[in-house]
């Protein structure tokens, strides 16, 4: 039997309601309305939206059920980290560093693989992905990273594997037919001069796994930290493009200029000369910057990094409450970027993005004060 098509949300309800309430209709709303309405043939008009580790707000992230729930919620990229295993293949976890996001630690026969590492001059203790076969993390399953903050997350550990960057391409590709447009891969490097110092370089696998499923612009863009990768990618004449994520202390490992540096005109123009795209945190577009204009007048494009529905991550004039794990008032968050013309933002609540673009003003402003302002 055919269910009677729900008509999607276009605006905020006009009774009060709790703000917790507002933004989780919201989310609901548009998660439903991607998935029963007629798949878009084309990119939705606007700023892109990126699932940052697929839908990371809703499932454990890296996952199949994330990056799916991402792309059904209206996505139009999916963002898998990349990292190697001990018989180099690339599979996706934030870190290589798994005991956060699997139940390694729970694996008796595994034991005795905890160890402790300098990754990028930092001490790291735990469980790495290189030093596990493909088969041996195959028998791991993932379980969520921030338990104490998205405990309703936790009701899916136990239930996915973790998944290689070809399993992810594969997925986005079936993703695509299923919704009647292109879904993008956006890939990161992780911590690649450490791993290029275990013999495991990144760069060479990625490149032979972009040509051979023959991934052009539309379906991957790759992101890195660090220059020297993004570099090392642009001499393997791939034909997507790069885009350079910049931190918001200190530097690229390894890299003589500090992210401030890349950030000034002139800096901006050196990465324009390899990369089409730069990736800042959200919090460094704000006025008085002029990082947004400066990279536009470069030529880059701008994607904000990393949008969240809970308080802790929320500026504080846009806290609700005081329990630091609620919901604030993201949608005005979102708002207040897509008026500045950022050119996408990284999510991990990528309908609340959705919903919050396509109920923009008209006319592009602002709606209400800036949440940055006091």
């Amino acid at each position: 039997m055919n269910r009677p098509r729900r008509t999607p949300v276009v605006g905020l309800p006009s009774r009060p309601m709790r703000r917790r309430s507002v933004l989780l209709a919201a989310g609901a709303t548009a998660a439903a309305s991607v998935s029963t309405a007629p798949a878009r043939a084309t990119a939705a008009p606007g700023p892109l939206v990126i699932g940052h580790r697929g839908a990371a707000g809703w499932r454990p992230e890296h996952t199949a059920a994330s990056y799916t729930y991402a792309v059904e919620a209206g996505a139009d990229w999916i963002e898998p980290d990349l990292v190697p295993t001990a018989d180099h293949h690339l599979v996706v976890r934030h870190e290589s560093e798994i005991s956060g996001t699997t139940d390694v630690a729970r694996r008796p026969a595994f034991a005795g693989r905890r160890t402790t590492k300098t990754v990028d001059g930092r001490a790291v203790t735990g469980w790495f992905t290189e030093d596990f076969t493909l088969a041996e993390l195959k028998t791991l399953r993932a379980v969520e990273r921030l338990p104490l903050v998205r405990n309703r997350n936790t009701v899916f550990d136990g239930h996915q594997r973790v998944l290689t960057f070809q399993e992810v391409v594969d997925l986005a590709r079936r993703l695509s037919r299923r919704h009647g447009r292109t879904v993008t891969v956006f890939p990161e490097t992780k911590h690649p001069t450490y791993f290029r110092s275990l013999g495991l370089p990144l760069e060479p696998v990625l490149a032979a796994l972009v040509r051979r499923n023959r991934l052009g612009p539309h379906e991957c863009v790759i992101q890195s930290f660090e220059p020297s990768s993004l570099l090392r990618l642009a001499g393997e004449r791939l034909r997507v493009p790069l885009w350079q994520a910049i931190g918001t202390s200190g530097g690229p490992y390894g890299h003589p200029m500090t992210y401030r540096d890349m950030t000034t005109p002139a800096g901006l123009r050196a990465i324009a000369e390899y990369a089409r795209w730069i990736g800042p945190d959200k919090s460094s577009l704000v006025p008085p910057s002029t990082l947004l204009a400066d990279a536009h007048a470069a030529g880059l494009k701008v994607g904000a990094y990393t949008f969240r529905a809970e308080n802790r991550y929320l500026p504080a004039g846009l806290r609700r409450g005081t329990d630091p794990d609620a919901f604030g008032d993201a949608l005005a968050e979102y708002a207040h970027h897509f008026a500045l013309g950022v050119d996408a933002v990284v999510t991990d609540f990528p309908d609340l993005a959705v919903f919050a673009r396509d109920a923009r003003p008209k006319d592009g402003g602002l709606i209400g004060n800036s949440p940055y302002c006091c």
